[in-house]
């Protein structure tokens, strides 16, 4: 599909930097496939906004059934050059979730963007957070020293705010293990910040790599325990994205043209009798997501998250903003509100 680039410099230079992370990172997991899975490539799959005219992007998705539970790597890009009214000129951004088939084996989710206004003001956005199933304290360790050096300064600024983010008040707990999340950067050195963005970027997926390699030659078979806690975290991850996930959620609000694409974090099963737990505890309204969410699952309890499934969990989304846009303040905030919060991924 041919898609319309961005005229903006500077949004074309972030594109590059995104556009690198990508291929980087599914160079690497292609490499894990090869070395302990069934050696299948990621597949590109492309989208167009507004067919290519607002630009779209590619994302790639595991193959290997057998190493990975639910994984994609997403780079995109969407402007409106053309569209005088929108104060937003473009965004560009690589997201990307890797939930590993093993439940020792953990996942990562990582968002780097630029967002660009019409008057040329722009800022990134940063994110990178370890989401173990079963946690291993060496691990974590190791995932944020790399945190650390790779965040430089920002680093406690960075880790507050994504403590902030990733909270689940009403399960009062933190959705993974490790988080950071800065929002709004812009330093006044462009060059600088772009060279900051990748490598950064960098640095957390070679960190990440390094310990699903170490782990995968350390496993043994799961038990049903372990797998039991990973269907669990898993139900988990998607409450978390779908009731609270500022970016799932603006992304999913400003068009529907990608909707398996922006729902390709949430992992393959998950429990309908354990979600349909937590809504007792979810402030009104978004107790009437949770309703509408257990609804869009279907039935039974342990549920595959198919296309299908996830069609209908972006339209009861949706739905339930539209119907209740006060619940848009009841989103996931790292404290900082940005300037505007369409995530297009």
């Amino acid at each position: 599909m041919k898609r319309t680039p961005a005229k903006s410099k500077s949004a074309q230079e972030a594109n590059r930097v995104v556009g690198f992370l990508q291929h980087h990172f599914v160079e690497q997991l292609d490499e894990l496939s090869k070395v302990f899975g069934a050696s299948k490539h990621f597949e590109a799959v492309s989208w167009g906004r507004d067919a290519g005219k607002h630009g779209g992007g590619v994302r790639y998705v595991a193959t290997d059934d057998g190493l990975f539970n639910r994984a994609s790597v997403n780079v995109s890009q969407v402007h409106y050059d053309d569209d005088k009214t929108k104060k937003l000129g473009s965004a560009t951004a690589i997201s990307t979730i890797i939930h590993p088939m093993h439940p020792e084996v953990p996942s990562i989710h990582m968002h780097i963007s630029w967002t660009e206004m019409r008057d040329g003001k722009g800022y990134w956005r940063l994110m990178a957070d370890l989401n173990p199933a079963i946690e291993d304290e060496e691990a974590t360790n190791r995932f944020n020293v790399v945190l650390k050096e790779a965040a430089g300064t920002y680093f406690e600024e960075g880790v507050a705010q994504g403590d902030r983010y990733f909270n689940i008040p009403a399960l009062g707990r933190h959705r993974g293990v490790s988080h950071f999340y800065l929002e709004n950067f812009n330093s006044g050195d462009a060059e600088a910040d772009m060279a900051y963005a990748q490598r950064f970027g960098t640095m957390m997926i070679d960190a990440y790599c390094a310990i699903v390699f170490e782990a995968l030659e350390n496993v043994t078979q799961p038990t049903e325990e372990a797998l039991q806690k990973q269907l669990e975290y898993h139900t988990l991850y998607l409450f978390q994205v779908l009731t609270l996930d500022r970016g799932t959620t603006s992304g999913l609000l400003v068009h529907n043209q990608n909707d398996i694409g922006i729902l390709g974090s949430i992992p393959r099963y998950v429990s309908k009798s354990l979600l349909a737990s937590w809504r007792p505890l979810v402030a009104s309204p978004q107790d009437k997501l949770v309703d509408a969410l257990l609804a869009a699952l279907g039935m039974g309890d342990k549920i595959l998250v198919d296309n299908d499934v996830k069609q209908r969990l972006a339209d009861a989304v949706r739905e339930h903003y539209k119907n209740f846009p006060e619940a848009l303040s009841l989103q996931a905030s790292g404290d900082i509100v940005p300037p505007t919060v369409e995530n297009h991924k």
